[in-house]
Formats: C-alpha cells, sequence, structure tokens
C-alpha cells in the first residue's frame, strides 16, 4: 500500500512538503542499494571499444544507436557509450517490482478499476446534457438545434484536448498523473460556470471548455492500460475500458432523465460535477502513475543526487535531452495529426470509427422520438431504453475474451509479440452488427410492436461497437508502438467531430424521413464501410511496410 500511495499525487505532494522524509523510497533508506551506482575506478575504466571487449562481469549488445554498452550483474544499470558520451545507463530490473508491469495483478486490476472510473465520469458529460435541451431552450428561449450546440461544442472538446495532453502525458518529466488529475480538478470546478450561466452564449463557451479539459482519458486511458499489462493481457484490460466507455452514453439519458424531472436541466450539471468531484478525490489520492519512464525517470534523478554521480542517466531522460523546444512543439501538436492524416492505416480506422461514434450519436437523438412519442415513456423511463447498448456490451464481453485467451493469445511469439492484424479479427463480426442493430431498430419501433424489441435491437450496436473498438484499437496500438497515445489521440479527434457534427441535423432528418428509413439510411452507410477491416486484415502489412512510423518486423 505503501508503493501504491507514494506514487499519487498526494504522496508526491505529501513526499515535498516532508522533504521527502515521509513515503521515502528504498534508495534513500538502505544506503547499501547505492553501491551498485558507484562504479570503482576499475570498473569505470575497463569500458572498451565498440567491438565488445570484455569490461565488468555481462557486456551486452544495445540496439538502435547506442554502439555498446555494460551490464551490472544486477541488471539494472549499465554503462552506455555512444558518440563519446560516457554514461551509468539506469534501467529496470527484470522483475523490479517498481515497473508497472511488475505490479501485483490486484494493483493492476485497481488501477484499471480508477481509469474505467474517471473514463464513466467524464463520458456521461455528453449524455447527460441531453436529457435538460428542453429545459435549456426554455429558459434560454432558444431553438432546439442551438440548444444542441451544448452537447455538440462538448464533444468538440473532447475532440480537440486529447491532441495535447495525451502528447504531453508521453514526456518523461510529465507523466500520466499530473495530466489525469490536474485537468479534473479544472473539469469539476468549471461546471460552475455552466450550471450560473447568464446566457446560452456562456453556457455553450464554458461546455466547450469543460470537454476540452475533461478528455485526456478518453486517449490516454488506452496509453494507461498498455503501461501496466504485457501485449498479450492488454486485450482484457483494454476491454473492460471500452465497457466502461459505454456506461457515460448509456447511463447519462437515464440519470439526466430523472433529475430533470425531479427539478430542472442545471441539475444534471450538478450530477456531473458530484460525480466527476468524487472521482477527483479518490484518484487525487490512490491513482499510482503508471508511465515507466516517468517512474524510471524520477528513480534515476534520485539516485544522482544521493551518490552525487552525474553519469548517471536513464534511457527516458536521454532522448528527452536530445529533444529540442521545436521537437516537444511537433510532439505535441504535430505528430497526432501527423499520424492521423499521413498514415493510411490510421486514416482508414480512425474514418471508420468517426462513422460509428457520429451514428451514435445522431441515433442517440431517435430515442426520445421512438419511446417518449410512439411508446410514450416519460423522461425518467425514457433514460432505461439506452440500457439495451450497454446490456449488449457486457453479453458480448466474456466471448471475446475467451476468443483473445483461446485464440490470439497462443500466437504471441515467444518475446511477446503477434502480428497486428490477427487483432482485427473480432471486427468481422463486429461491421456486421452495426447495420443489423439500425434496420432492427428502425422498422420495429412502431405502436404495434412491443417497445422491448427495439430494445433488444439495440443490444446489437453495443455488440458491434465493442468489437470494432478493441479489434482496431489494439491493432492501432501494435502497429504504432512507439506512438500509442498519440495514435489514440489522432482517433479521438475524428470520431468525436463526427461525433459532434451529427446530431445537428438528426431531428431534421428523423423528421423528413421518419425512423424506420432514417435509421435505414444509417444502415446503408454503414454497411459501405464494412470492407475496411477486412482491406486492413489482407493489405495492412505491406501498407505498414511502406510506412516510417509502423512497425515492420511482424
Amino acid at each position: 500500500m505503501k508503493d501504491l500511495f507514494r506514487e499519487t499525487v498526494f504522496g508526491r505532494l505529501v513526499r515535498l512538503a516532508s522533504g521527502r522524509k515521509l513515503f521515502a523510497y528504498d534508495e534513500e533508506l538502505d544506503p547499501s542499494i547505492l553501491q551498485q551506482y558507484q562504479p570503482t575506478d576499475s570498473e569505470s575504466s575497463s569500458t572498451h571499444n565498440i567491438d565488445g571487449e570484455q569490461t565488468l562481469q555481462n557486456v551486452g549488445k544495445a540496439s538502435g544507436p547506442r554502439e555498446s554498452f555494460v551490464v551490472y550483474q544486477d541488471k539494472s544499470i549499465a554503462i552506455e557509450q555512444e558518440k563519446g558520451a560516457d554514461h551509468l545507463l539506469v534501467t529496470w530490473d527484470p522483475n523490479d517490482p517498481h515497473n508497472p508491469r511488475n505490479w501485483s495483478t490486484p494493483k493492476k486490476v485497481f488501477v484499471t478499476f480508477q481509469i474505467c472510473l474517471l473514463t464513466t465520469s467524464i463520458y456521461i458529460g455528453s449524455a447527460i446534457y441531453t436529457a435538460g435541451l428542453q429545459g435549456v431552450e426554455a429558459h434560454f428561449e432558444i431553438s432546439p438545434v442551438k440548444a444542441l450546440l451544448g452537447l455538440t461544442l462538448f464533444v468538440i472538446g473532447y475532440a480537440l484536448g486529447p491532441m495535447v495532453w495525451a502528447p504531453m502525458s508521453e514526456i518523461p518529466y510529465i507523466g500520466r498523473n499530473p495530466v489525469y488529475v490536474g485537468t479534473l480538478f479544472a473539469f469539476v470546478l468549471l461546471q460552475l460556470p455552466v450550471i450560473y450561466a447568464s446566457n446560452s452564449s456562456m453556457l455553450f463557451a464554458f461546455r466547450f471548455i469543460t470537454g476540452l479539459v475533461g478528455s485526456p482519458v478518453l486517449a490516454t486511458g488506452g496509453a494507461t492500460i498498455a503501461d501496466i499489462y504485457e501485449p498479450k493481457k492488454q486485450a482484457y484490460g483494454i476491454g473492460i475500458w471500452g465497457v466502461a466507455a459505454v456506461c457515460g452514453p448509456a447511463f447519462g439519458p437515464l440519470i439526466g432523465g430523472f433529475a430533470v424531472e425531479s427539478l430542472d436541466w442545471r441539475w444534471t450539471i450538478w450530477v456531473l460535477m458530484w460525480l466527476s468531484a468524487l472521482c477527483f478525490v479518490f484518484l487525487f489520492f490512490s491513482l499510482p502513475e503508471t508511465s515507466s519512464s516517468n517512474i524510471l525517470y524520477r528513480r534515476t534523478v534520485r539516485i544522482r543526487a544521493l551518490t552525487n554521480n552525474l553519469r548517471l542517466k536513464c534511457e527516458p531522460e536521454i532522448e528527452a535531452e536530445g529533444m529540442s523546444g521545436k521537437d516537444i512543439v511537433m510532439m505535441v501538436f504535430i505528430r497526432p495529426f501527423t499520424l492521423t492524416f499521413t498514415e493510411p492505416i490510421c486514416f482508414l480506422i480512425n474514418l471508420y470509427l468517426a462513422l460509428i461514434y457520429g451514428l451514435l450519436y445522431l441515433w442517440f437523438e431517435s430515442f426520445p422520438i421512438v419511446f417518449l412519442d410512439i411508446y410514450h415513456f416519460t423522461l425518467g423511463t425514457g433514460g432505461l431504453a439506452f440500457l439495451g447498448i450497454l446490456i449488449g456490451a457486457f453479453l458480448i464481453m466474456i466471448p471475446f475474451f475467451y476468443y483473445n485467451y483461446k485464440y490470439v493469445e497462443p500466437q504471441f511469439s515467444e518475446d511477446g509479440r503477434l502480428r497486428p492484424e490477427i487483432r482485427l479479427q473480432p471486427a468481422f463480426v463486429g461491421a456486421f452488427l452495426i447495420p443489423i442493430c439500425l434496420f432492427w431498430f428502425g422498422w420495429s419501433a412502431r405502436p404495434s410492436i412491443h417497445w422491448i424489441m427495439p430494445i433488444i435491437g439495440s443490444s446489437f450496436f453495443g455488440m458491434g461497437s465493442f468489437l470494432l473498438f478493441m479489434a482496431v484499437l489494439a491493432y492501432l496500438g501494435d502497429a504504432y508502438p512507439k506512438y500509442i497515445a498519440s495514435v489514440f489521440a489522432g482517433n479521438d479527434l475524428m470520431r468525436s467531430s463526427f461525433g459532434a457534427a451529427f446530431p445537428l441535423f438528426a431531428d431534421a432528418m428523423y423528421s423528413r424521413l421518419g425512423v424506420g428509413w432514417a435509421s435505414s439510411l444509417l444502415g446503408f452507410l454503414s454497411v459501405a464501410f464494412i470492407p475496411i477491416p477486412f482491406v486492413l486484415y489482407y493489405y495492412g502489412r505491406n501498407i505498414r511496410g511502406a510506412s516510417k512510423m509502423a512497425t515492420h518486423d511482424l
């Protein structure tokens, strides 16, 4: 427990306030640990040339630009020589308990739960607003389309925020936690201007800002899962995280509907504020840092200060020192755009998921028409209809985990690698479930057919979107392992942009075409995109081979 709290924002602040006396690290408590970081003169002089002459106890050859390095017996440090530099390289022990991938299973599950809670707390912010749309229209005397801007601008904030926050979390000096906790604190406070907005412009402006500052987990959450699970097991963590993402849009209208029925539209935002505030307190005290680069960098800084050995470096620090201000700007602001629009794999997958996301938000606008106007549900009970989507995601999760355990895990190589295209196989099923849902929902939503039928149909969307998201997000992570947070940020940008735009024409489309043909139009559109996962499965390896940023050796 001490190790967990020490790596939280609370623990790091306590350490700072106490002059590093509280929550001390092993090397601060046991001086004998530092001996390995103080090489003797003979050890320092034993590093020879790039031909790999015997030095110290173990000699290894570095990959990439490093020409040679010397590893000590405990394998936690190495002497690096590169272009005249002579560093004592601090690395991870193979079984180092402080490396996030070596954490115990209960600790990994606890961290996964916190990321899921954060994801649901933020994602619910878009859908919960829709329950109060009529109240917003009446209070500010605006049209239904203009009232929808509160949803659209919030989702646009979702889209733009990760383009900055996600790459920032990859910088070793920063890590994940300051981004998560700092932006969540702002998200909580900025709900007050939304609640007390004096006019619609103020309401819409702060809805955009709250979406912007609340967005990091929507892209970086997947990177956090990758921090703590080895590649073979990441699908399980990503899968649970994906269900948490579905919980937001599913629970939002339900909770918001009852809140509006009892009080007014402002109470939807109060609920959002209370939920996110609870999440902030929980994460502040109990979410540990998961970025191995940041943890290793801070360990190196501590040991360097304790030993006064300026030769001590870690690989993330060396890479960061080699980055100019221009490089950092490029990484934070440019790389996600570059990956999205210059990499064919990223562009096709992002476009497909953007379509699914846009269809989801547009299709959600038909639920009040179907369940309030046709089946005469109340605003609160109408929110229960959205649970069909969540149930579908839960139902498909167990077969997906079984498939991953039985068929995917055995295909990993001994060094824990997998050909990325294998990840796409569940998308072959998911791609067909989306149009099945839309046709079923559209033509079963009529007074002569029981209300349970469109809800059953909606469960296929939960199943299909779960399989698609799990397959293609895992594929992106495996195809671009060095840029995973930036890749997810680009994905979030495109799909959130579609999610923001599509609801604006939902009312007009469903009013003119009716529920049946409007849903069918969406179904035909989703059919047109079915070939994408199949094309990438059969030709993705060749596409990766022509890329400068994708992995080539699988």
